[in-house]
């Protein structure tokens, strides 16, 4: 149990003179929430236009092979880079559970260890990538048509993965300290360097799906560069120095213990989506076209829960280390109700405009068909995401990770395998692989719901 905090702890950390931090142990639950969730909304919107913009335009002004290849590279990237992701976000759940108990020396220790952590990862990432992707695309049964083209965008992509992480590293410290706004404006920046960077490397340079890729891996690195200048020249008690830079062997296993299976179980969904892509591609170009197409918009779609997810896993971590479990509980029920709400309200123009949706990547009628049947037949079921979502950040945020690792590998990947081998055995129709995404969702919502009323009986 991390020790109770002592006011002369908090002031060190507000030296500078003007406090970036969010102390999220008082206050309007709801108002905080809200504040602190739109920015990151808004900064995974448009993290998300990174393989949007590139899709657009290389859909548009390349052809559907080309979309097809950039959607056929999402599956493998989300694996290794969601693998670090995971432990990002135990790095996170450590800082803010010693920022709400303003154990600043600890917080200060936790964040070289993770800096320093993931130049290490990423030189390893980086390598794995480039030599493996030949590899895993001949494993997806990438076909012909696209595999040269999926080699390319990959390849180039693991080489700039680097920036990717050192800029999620930077902002999940920011954001586990109670700022949510200066990751959303790096992102702001090179989001729309991105689009500049496509438009010239693709239209006007006719670079094709290379120039989508440099133009992505360019304007990720700015934001890397962004993000460790504010943490290399901040006066908070999260300042980075070069001369601190060291892993910590204690502050590792915490990290670890939190991150390591939140890591295993994003890497190991993203790599069952491997084999759901497979699948997807016996299909052919025009069914792969309109999945990528699908893809692109279900990542949108669920960006208020995530958003909210995050937030309550920063809320809940917060006042678990400040010993109030009566707030983290309401806090808890307050971002499932908005979840809720918002994602409910958001499923109604999914379906009603997804024609016009899908029509922005690729105008031809195969590619429309298969998008918007994609589109239509998942949009219904994303409330049920919310659950397993916001519950599962929210145990994250009071150290139990591993549990919901299992749940949403045994939902995501081993459930889900099973159910596409299944139907693909009895039929050679598309139909009945098209809602393996709403029948795993469905059984991790339940299966994590009854998890976390059982956790939760610990805290009377």
């Amino acid at each position: 149990m991390i020790a109770p905090y002592t006011a002369v702890h908090y002031n060190t950390c507000m030296s500078g003179s003007e406090i970036k931090t969010t102390d999220m142990t008082s206050g309007s639950i709801t108002g905080l929430l809200i504040r602190f969730s739109i920015p990151l909304l808004a900064g995974n919107l448009f993290q998300q236009l990174y393989n949007t913009v590139d899709s657009i335009v290389v859909g548009n002004y390349v052809g559907k092979e080309a979309l097809a290849a950039i959607g056929s590279t999402t599956s493998l990237i989300n694996t290794l880079v969601g693998f670090f992701l995971g432990l990002s976000a135990g790095a996170s759940v450590v800082i803010s559970q010693y920022f709400g108990a303003h154990d600043l020396s600890s917080l200060r220790k936790t964040v070289h260890t993770m800096t320093a952590g993931t130049f290490i990862l990423g030189v390893i990432f980086t390598i794995t990538g480039i030599v493996c992707s030949p590899f895993m695309l001949r494993l997806m049964a990438t076909p012909d048509d696209v595999i040269s083209d999926a080699t390319v965008y990959l390849r180039i992509y693991f080489e700039g993965v680097l920036a990717l992480m050192i800029y999620n590293t930077g902002a999940g410290i920011l954001r586990a300290v109670g700022d949510s706004k200066r990751p959303l404006y790096f992102l702001v920046v090179s989001s729309l360097l991105n689009v500049g960077l496509d438009l010239l490397f693709v239209v006007k340079f006719h670079w094709g799906i290379a120039g989508a890729a440099y133009a992505t891996i360019i304007a990720e690195a700015v934001s890397a560069c962004m993000v460790l200048f504010v943490l290399m020249h901040t006066q908070e008690c999260y300042k980075l120095k070069i001369s601190e830079l060291k892993i910590n062997r204690d502050i590792l296993c915490k990290i670890i213990a939190v991150g390591l299976p939140a890591g295993i179980q994003q890497a190991v969904t993203s790599f069952s989506n491997v084999f759901v892509q497979a699948y997807i591609n016996s299909f052919g170009s025009s069914c792969m076209a309109g999945w990528a197409s699908y893809g692109k918009i279900d990542q949108f779609a669920i960006l208020p829960m995530q958003s909210l997810s995050l937030a309550s896993t920063t809320f809940v971590g917060q006042n678990y280390g400040a010993q109030n479990m009566k707030r983290v509980k309401r806090g808890i029920n307050i971002s499932l109700i908005l979840s809720i709400s918002i994602t409910g309200l958001l499923a109604v123009p999914l379906v009603v405009f997804a024609g016009q949706l899908v029509s922005m990547f690729n105008r031809e009628t195969d590619v429309l068909y298969y998008g918007v049947f994609f589109l239509r037949i998942s949009s219904p079921f994303y409330v049920l995401c919310c659950i397993n979502q916001i519950y599962a950040g929210a145990l994250r945020g009071l150290g139990d990770a591993a549990v919901p690792m299992g749940i949403m590998i045994g939902s995501f990947v081993v459930f889900r395998q099973i159910y596409l081998f299944t139907v693909t055995h009895l039929t050679s129709s598309f139909y009945p692989v098209s809602v393996a995404y709403p029948v795993g969702w469905i059984v991790c919502s339940a299966v994590m719901l009854v998890h976390y009323r059982r956790y939760m009986k610990r805290f009377p």
